[in-house]
């Protein structure tokens, strides 16, 4: 495996971790909004300001309330899991090719 073979592969391992990442952060914030946390909490805050922008991207697309249950974080991890199987395989085969 050359160089370039090794550099892709790792940035292909990082983009992967990277959206694993944001899915848990995803997870945790639909967990919490169940419970109604403490909007003050800085770790509520946190996770308020990291996942809005995507719900609210999803929420203008389409609509995802259905009886009273927001299923925009579903949409979310269904679509970065998605993009991650997609992506992963395009970088193994441009990494194999090299």
């Amino acid at each position: 495996m050359s160089t370039l073979a090794s550099i892709i592969m790792g940035i292909g391992g990082i983009i992967h971790s990277l959206l694993t990442i944001y899915i848990w952060v995803i997870i945790i914030a639909a967990l919490l909004s169940w419970v109604r946390p403490d909007p003050y909490n800085p770790i509520v805050q946190f996770l308020t300001r990291i996942t809005q922008p995507a719900y609210d991207l999803v929420r203008r697309l389409m609509p995802t309330t259905f009886n009273g249950i927001d299923f925009a974080p579903l949409i979310i991890i269904i679509g970065l899991q998605v993009i991650d199987i997609i992506l992963i395989n395009l970088l193994n085969a441009l990494a194999s090719s090299i």
